[in-house]
């Protein structure tokens, strides 16, 4: 699978950067991200990946009803071996899924979305780098870790600085 290159990029990146983090920092509320911690923002990205892998396995897909593990947000450890083990599960064989959403003007109403499994771990890999750049916001905040000059940005944004330069 051509994308699970691309996962790994993203999750060297952001396991370097929580290495260099001090665990006071990985948990401490950032002004910049309304209070919120860096392990709030990486919880919601592994959250989603296990979503998907339990999806894989029941044929439907709801993000919103995904179990909140309040470990992997105050322990980076526990992060870090996650995005390990997705890692190591992600390539699968594309299957046709259901993604559920709720109407959010109407709790009642859930609409059943045709999608599969491909399309979903692009999604999660897009929405992950939009948490990176969240990330990397609340480092700057918080901390003197020095990133990359790509952690959190698009991979069509990095294609058109490559463009630019020649």
């Amino acid at each position: 699978m051509l994308l699970k290159n691309s996962i790994q990029n993203v999750f060297v990146q952001l396991t370097e950067s929580l290495s260099e983090l001090t665990d006071a920092e990985y948990t401490q509320p950032c002004k910049a991200l309304f209070n919120a911690t860096i392990g709030q923002h990486v919880r919601h990205i592994i959250e989603l990946f296990l979503c998907l892998q339990k999806g894989y396995e029941t044929g439907v897909v709801n993000y919103e009803k995904r179990k909140r593990d309040y470990k992997i947000e105050t322990d980076k450890n526990v992060a870090i071996h996650l995005m390990q083990d997705i890692y190591n599960w992600v390539e699968r064989p594309n299957i046709e899924l259901v993604m559920q959403a709720e109407d959010y003007g109407d709790d009642s109403a859930r609409i059943d979305i045709p999608t599969n499994y491909y399309r979903e771990i692009a999604y999660n890999l897009e929405h992950t780098i939009h948490h990176m750049a969240l990330i990397r916001v609340g480092i700057n905040d918080i901390s003197k870790v020095v990133l990359s000059q790509e952690f959190g940005v698009a991979y069509s944004t990095i294609k058109y600085w490559k463009e630019c330069a020649q």
